[in-house]
């Protein structure tokens, strides 16, 4: 076990040095969330159709926006991994007797490092706003939790595609046509209780259903889980584990 961390440690820093090299693509990823909450947020707290209960509607889909940076951001992350196939490194690091397993989880944890630069952005963002956030160490620990879970498993997710596809063209396809579904089936920015059965059925199997429902329970004031911590954390644990089981799997044929 102590072998297997210190390989997923030595993949976790390795990806993170060419993250502080590099640190544009989170600020590129950073424009979108100031977006949605600036414009989208600002418009449609003037709506009234939506019900959000005793929250601000600007409030209600702060947790979903910052779920959503970490969704848009996390299902691309396989660009890079076809990147290093091209340039040989999934070569090299597969002649290494590092575990197959710990390269993946290395890379997941990276992106779930990388998840947590990108709250902060949107924290930041949220308090320009006037957003109601919560500041105890609990919640503020939640929300970091299921900010580092949830890089982890769409990441991961994304591994598995580049894994399935192996050319950037594919993935970009096959990227952007998955990202906006899994978005608009969670409840990001409406409840599940205003969705048609068919979509709420499809939200209820959305990962990202379970990450909206932790942050809003502990992000916002006045905000409440619907599924609870234990459900929520559960599944994504369950799915996160589930899918590194199979990227661990598939990531060797990526270097055929």
């Amino acid at each position: 076990m102590l072998a297997w961390l210190y390989e997923s440690a030595a993949v976790t820093d390795a990806e993170v040095r060419k993250l502080r090299r590099d640190p544009t693509e989170l600020l590129s990823r950073a424009v979108q969330p100031v977006l949605w909450l600036a414009v989208f947020g600002q418009v449609f707290s003037h709506v009234r159709g939506i019900p959000t209960g005793s929250l601000r509607y600007l409030d209600y889909m702060a947790p979903g926006i910052l779920a959503q940076s970490i969704l848009f951001s996390a299902i691309f992350y396989g660009i890079a991994i076809i990147w290093e196939r091209d340039l040989g490194i999934v070569h090299k690091l597969l002649v290494t007797p590092a575990r197959r397993s710990a390269l993946v989880f290395g890379k997941a944890v990276a992106a779930g490092l990388r998840g947590l630069v990108q709250a902060a952005v949107v924290y930041l963002v949220a308090i320009a706003l006037h957003v109601a956030i919560r500041w105890e160490p609990l919640p503020m620990v939640t929300v970091a939790a299921a900010v580092f879970v949830g890089s982890c498993i769409f990441s991961t997710f994304s591994l598995v595609i580049a894994c399935i596809v192996k050319t950037r063209e594919r993935f970009m396809g096959i990227g952007q046509l998955l990202t906006m579904p899994l978005f608009f089936a969670s409840n990001a920015i409406y409840p599940l209780d205003i969705m048609p059965d068919w979509l709420r059925a499809i939200a209820a199997f959305n990962p990202l259903t379970y990450l909206v429902d932790a942050l809003r329970g502990a992000m916002i004031v006045g905000g409440h889980s619907v599924y609870g911590d234990a459900t929520s954390f559960g599944i994504m644990l369950l799915v996160f584990l589930l899918l590194l089981a199979l990227a661990a799997k598939l990531y060797p044929g990526l270097a055929r």
